[in-house]
């Protein structure tokens, strides 16, 4: 008979599902996603995007058809982004008074009172060359494209929206924008800044979804570079100090080490967003029978919140509140 020192057994506490249930330190919860849609003119429309399969385009009354789905599954908010029928050099569709997006967020909310809509504040869906701001030779122009996003961030809130998200990595848009909302009367409105976003290879089929490829070059000059973490802190401190409610962010998986450094680092609520190249990358292996794709997310989605994250922006919403409740 062995002598063992200590009376300690950690398998105690994982022989059973109920058992492991009860003492897990990290649950997901419906509460905590945020589901991206794709707004787009038209009627009728519900077009699946190739490269993210259960993903699609929707026309305003099938953006609020979803919406609907949306709140019978008890997930609180949707991030809504636009795909104009006119591009131009400097994205002015994206402040248009009937714009997608307007348009969208107006309909959910006469529809859905109490259902969460951030919107996406960007120009990159909105321009002819696919940049996030005005563009010239030596590339883009931070402060004149400051005023235009702040426009857009005014326009979304006129519209409806609880929550705008500047995604576009200018410096100085969090003010911009707090500013002009406050001055637009619309002070009580939160901005969720994309505090730490990187430039990374997992865009690839958000660019299709939104047609938000640059013409030319990349966004690697506005931002972040992959290999730095302690810019990421500078980043979070920058638009706090800007008056920013909540900080994302962007991508999650790769970067969940900045996701806690953030964490650590400040008490606002933080975002973490699963991207589009995760998701897919995930589908694509289901499909092909390598992975399990209800444990895979899952899983994906406990690590993202296990590092400190508060809101997860999920393609996967729909599914994991439905599996959440049949766990």
């Amino acid at each position: 008979m062995l002598n063992f020192q200590t009376t300690h057994r950690a398998r105690r506490l994982r022989r059973t599902p109920a058992i492991r249930s009860m003492v897990r330190e990290t649950q997901i919860a419906v509460s905590d996603l945020l589901y991206p849609l794709f707004a787009v003119h038209g009627k009728g429309i519900r077009s699946e995007i190739a490269s993210m399969p259960g993903v699609f385009h929707l026309s305003v009354d099938e953006i609020v058809k979803e919406a609907s789905s949306v709140v019978s599954l008890g997930i609180p908010g949707v991030l809504l982004f636009g795909l104009p029928e006119t591009k131009d050099d400097i994205g002015s569709a994206a402040w248009a008074e009937n714009g997608v997006v307007q348009t969208a967020v107006a309909a959910i909310k006469e529809e859905f009172p109490d259902l969460i809509v951030v919107t996406d504040v960007c120009l990159c869906e909105y321009t002819s060359h696919g940049h996030c701001g005005i563009l010239d030779k030596n590339g883009v122009k931070n402060d004149e494209t400051l005023e235009l996003l702040a426009r857009t961030a005014v326009s979304h809130a006129a519209a409806g929206a609880d929550i705008v998200a500047p995604s576009d990595m200018m410096d100085f848009r969090v003010a911009a924008i707090r500013e002009a909302l406050d001055l637009s009367a619309f002070s009580d409105i939160a901005i969720m800044s994309y505090a730490a976003k990187y430039a990374s290879a997992f865009y690839g089929p958000f660019r299709e979804a939104a047609q938000s490829t640059p013409s030319t070059g990349d966004r690697r000059g506005y931002q972040m570079d992959s290999g730095n973490r302690r810019e990421a802190l500078k980043e979070i401190a920058q638009d706090i100090d800007e008056g920013a409610d909540i900080l994302m962010v962007k991508p999650a998986l790769a970067y969940l080490d900045i996701l806690r450094d953030v964490r650590e680092f400040t008490s606002l609520p933080i975002a973490a967003y699963n991207i589009s190249g995760e998701y897919s990358m995930v589908k694509a292996a289901a499909r092909n029978g390598w992975i399990d794709e209800r444990a895979a997310a899952l899983e994906i989605l406990t690590g993202i919140k296990r590092a400190g994250a508060d809101i997860i922006i999920t393609y996967h919403a729909l599914d994991v509140a439905k599996w959440l409740q049949i766990k």
